[in-house]
């Protein structure tokens, strides 16, 4: 019998939350939806992408010093590659996607808007800025549907 093995996933994913928001923040929901996500999307071996939740004062800095958009925002996405099509194993094996930046204040104040969970809130903008790292966008109607429906996959066991 011939058996191909196939590479399994292994995600490292690094948290930094500000201290005001530990308590809340639910690391292990948030690792599972991340890792779903990535394999969801296909991918083998190993990854690496860090997870910062933060204020709207931190998220307004970094908005106005990398976008040029003086205002708070709910998630912002940093990847270390400009395209899935230039995502190449680097020599310690791991791809290094990125750092996910996501305001605790915006994800509160917008779950209770949509009327569901925080941690509903913090997984979707998680994934969001996940699916941003590997290249997607919603631009254009069709690239925003593709995105969204990626978005409800990877937070299909959540409730709402």
């Amino acid at each position: 019998m011939n058996r191909v093995a196939k590479r399994c996933l292994m995600v490292k994913i690094n948290f930094r939350i500000d201290p005001r928001f530990v308590p809340q923040v639910d690391r292990v929901m948030l690792s599972s939806v991340i890792k779903r996500a990535l394999a969801d999307e296909g991918l083998e071996g190993k990854s690496e992408v860090s997870v910062v939740i933060t204020d709207d004062e931190e998220i307004q800095r970094l908005n106005a010093t990398y976008r040029g958009v003086n205002r708070p925002t709910d998630v912002l996405a940093f990847p270390l590659k400009q395209s899935t099509a230039d995502f190449v194993e680097p020599p310690d094996g791991v791809l290094h996607l990125g750092d996910v930046v996501v305001s605790f204040p915006r994800a509160a104040e917008q779950a209770a808007d949509y009327g569901h969970s925080l941690d509903r809130e913090l997984s979707y903008l998680a994934v969001h800025g996940l699916l941003h790292l590997l290249g997607y966008d919603h631009e254009e109607g069709q690239e925003q549907a593709q995105m969204r429906a990626k978005e409800e996959t990877s937070l299909r066991d959540l409730p709402r």
